[in-house]
């Protein structure tokens, strides 16, 4: 046992006897640690879509596989034109209760693959073949079952709804397709009597950097749509298209554009395609809607994010923030107000709310010879970003589950920048480029100027923020596994070691590629708000439980949408309490909106919208507390605060707290001088005519304008 990881035994049983947190011990997954990818294939050259001006206006090439792939063929394991593959690649056909994948290799390259314990062979790239399965679906105790059946028992079925369900491999991805059919259909492959002739795109959400297949079981996707298939709809569906497995939404397109043609090249083409999907999987509708056309004609973006790049800028921001409050702060007493550091993170953070890694902070207070305290509250920063941070920006992070031996995880560049190499480029030390940039930000601006801070506090904050790390310098977060639990205990919290330091001057900001910008502008990975596709937004008021999927996310889409497009009609907003589901309402919204433009195509989506369709909010037992134009009206567009806005509040950003809009789409803002910020008013109505000179020893290279254009945006955008 390494001195680390005693250490931390020791101190585990000291916090049960002092304090009754348990720490939970898990065994290893073996039967994952023996599939261990030990050896990386080279990846061959691959299409990539050329961007300019912008990828919205580039024609994608004509699909060089024959579709529909073959009952007990492989589907295409090159993408169509989305680069070249990424390598290492840890299939998770088994997680999929699929079996294993096929041999593609004799050299080692990724998985082994096994007959009894003998290993026969390899898999890169995680094929399998196609073939069909049946299943019933069944209310249980309130919730949805999803049954597989035999085709023998499919036959002879007549007691629930029937579905036929279709899944094997698209651009290395698992793909689903599932048909409501009568059980006189079973054997045949595209026989559709219970299709209502419509069609369900789902995505999933959560957080990828790329380099595994991902799971999808058939009976998830069936129960997530359960309401929806037994009204007839057929969904279709792949781990591609979940952004626990990659945010690279170019290749999450093509693999959406492949896998629908899978489906009408067996069934035609349906009355219409709307997506679904929480989270990413919101943001993931919001740019291939924007980004394409021929595959979304409707979005239902759940806990939506524009984007998850722009997101990225504020929310590595939380680790800064939390560093600071934890060890940097000139007096930590006074960060123990949550509700003042919410006035510098902007998202949410709440008194004597208890945070589940609580005991971490002591922890490290302890090791770094501070005096120990335990968190009296607690932060969306921290309940929803906790861990992040290194998991997207550190490219030594790796994997925590054993997807892949020590050697490989070593000679790979993990992070979300390295998962987009291909359009970002990379660095002089050959790491991908990054957007984040924060020279300039003046973090707790609008808390100055409201007063909820001092000028000591302001300057103290900006002095000794810092930025993190280039790639190159950065380390693994030093995290204890006492025996062997899968409960990571760190030993860098808010990977302070990753964020640099003040000096003889102020802690160095970080400054992004302007390259990495434009190519993210370019490429799509920014929505931009140029969609014009029918949208109902909508999500659960999470705020009080400082859950990430903050209500604020769905303005930042409106202001964009109406940035670009001079308004945001085709934009409904619905906001509901935890208690009620709106999905299937939205559904039946949605239904109404697409057949009336089907029926008039003469009127686009604004036109066309229902009148009975607004902007609204729900009671926990799904009445209707307020609806209308101006009911989310607040501090976002500068009017009287609506009645939406009163009854679900929302919180902003740290961009924003330091002064930044509500679009949040700017990843580097231009610089002025001290003296001319003063000149406009920015610091109002704190006189900062006295510290000018405080001010430019803080920020030597001036503050953000966000009056201006982003600098990494394009001109010609």
């Amino acid at each position: 046992m390494s001195k680390n990881v005693g250490f931390m035994f020791l101190f585990s049983l000291a916090l049960i006897a002092i304090t009754g947190v348990v720490v939970h011990f898990y065994p290893h997954h073996d039967e994952v640690s023996a599939r261990q990818i030990s050896a990386v294939a080279t990846p061959q050259p691959n299409q990539l879509l050329h961007f300019t001006p912008h990828i919205s206006e580039v024609s994608r090439p004509q699909d060089s596989f024959n579709f529909p792939i073959e009952l007990e063929k492989t589907g295409p394991t090159t993408n169509l034109y989305s680069g070249p593959n990424q390598y290492p690649f840890f299939c998770m056909t088994q997680e999929s209760e699929l079996g294993q994948p096929l041999v593609d290799n004799q050299q080692g390259l990724g998985i082994p693959v096994f007959q009894g314990t003998q290993i026969i062979g390899y898999s890169k790239d995680c094929s399998l073949p196609t073939r069909l399965f049946y299943f019933t679906l069944t209310m249980q105790d309130g919730k949805y079952i999803a049954t597989r059946l035999d085709e023998n028992s499919a036959r002879s079925h007549d007691s629930s709804p029937l579905f036929r369900i279709e899944q094997g491999t698209i651009n290395r991805f698992i793909y689903t397709l599932v048909m409501p059919i009568s059980n006189g259909e079973v054997g045949e492959r595209s026989s559709h009597s219970k299709w209502n002739q419509k069609l369900i795109y789902q995505f999933n959400g959560g957080s990828g950097i790329g380099y595994r297949q991902g799971r999808q079981k058939a009976s998830r996707v069936m129960t997530r749509q359960a309401q929806q298939l037994l009204d007839g709809y057929a969904v279709i569906s792949s781990s591609g298209n979940k952004t626990s497995y990659t945010y690279n939404m170019l290749l999450a397109e093509d693999t959406a554009r492949r896998v629908k043609q899978q489906f009408t090249s067996l069934y035609g083409e349906p009355l219409y395609t709307v997506g679904i999907g929480g989270s990413g999987g919101g943001l993931a509708q919001y740019l291939i809607g924007q980004n394409s056309k021929g595959i979304l004609d409707g979005l239902i973006p759940l806990y939506s994010y524009p984007d998850m790049i722009t997101q990225t800028t504020y929310a590595l921001d939380c680790d800064l923030l939390n560093n600071y409050f934890t060890f940097r702060a000139q007096d930590p007493k006074a960060w123990r107000d949550w509700e003042r550091r919410r006035q510098i993170e902007g998202l949410n953070a709440i008194n004597d709310f208890p945070q589940k890694a609580g005991f971490l902070q002591p922890l490290n207070q302890l090791m770094a010879g501070f005096v120990p305290s335990f968190p009296d509250g607690n932060s969306e920063c921290i309940n929803g970003y906790f861990g992040l941070s290194a998991f997207i920006n550190n490219p030594r992070q790796g994997f925590l589950r054993p997807f892949f031996s020590d050697e490989v995880i070593t000679q790979t560049r993990w992070s979300y920048w390295q998962d987009l190499v291909h359009i970002f480029g990379k660095d002089e030390q050959g790491f991908g480029r990054s957007t984040w940039d924060n020279v300039g930000v003046q973090y707790g601006l609008n808390a100055l100027r409201e007063g909820h801070i001092s000028f000591d506090e302001f300057i103290h904050i900006n002095h000794h923020i810092g930025g993190w790390k280039h790639q190159a310098d950065m380390r693994q977060e030093d995290i204890a596994l006492p025996l062997g639990t899968r409960i990571p205990i760190w030993l860098t919290l808010w990977g302070n070691h990753n964020i640099t330091n003040a000096s003889a001057g102020p802690a160095r900001r970080h400054e992004g590629s302007l390259e990495a910008m434009e190519q993210a502008y370019r490429s799509g990975q920014v929505f931009i708000g140029q969609i014009n596709l029918p949208i109902i937004d909508a999500r659960h008021y999470l705020e009080n439980e400082l859950d990430m999927h903050h209500m604020s996310a769905s303005f930042y889409s409106r202001v964009r949408i109406a940035q670009r497009n001079g308004h945001s009609k085709n934009h409904v907003i619905w906001v509901a309490h935890k208690d009620h589901n709106p999905t299937t309402a939205a559904f039946a919204a949605m239904d109404e909106w697409l057949l009336r433009m089907k029926r008039y195509p003469q009127l686009d989506a604004a036109s066309a919208r229902p009148a009975s369709l607004q902007d609204t909010c729900f009671n926990n037992d799904g009445s209707i507390y307020a609806e209308g134009s101006e009911v989310f009206d607040g501090q976002w567009n500068k009017k009287p605060q609506g009645k939406c806005q009163s009854r679900f509040p929302m919180f902003s950003t740290s961009r924003i707290q330091a002064g930044g809009d509500w679009g949040g789409d700017m990843f580097k803002c231009p610089l002025v001088s001290i003296e001319t910020a003063i000149q406009k008013g920015w610091y109002l109505p704190f006189d900062a005519r006295p510290h000018q000179t405080l001010l430019e020893q803080t920020f030597p290279d001036g503050v953000c304008n966000y009056q201006s254009r982003d600098l990494g945006r394009p001109t010609d955008l």
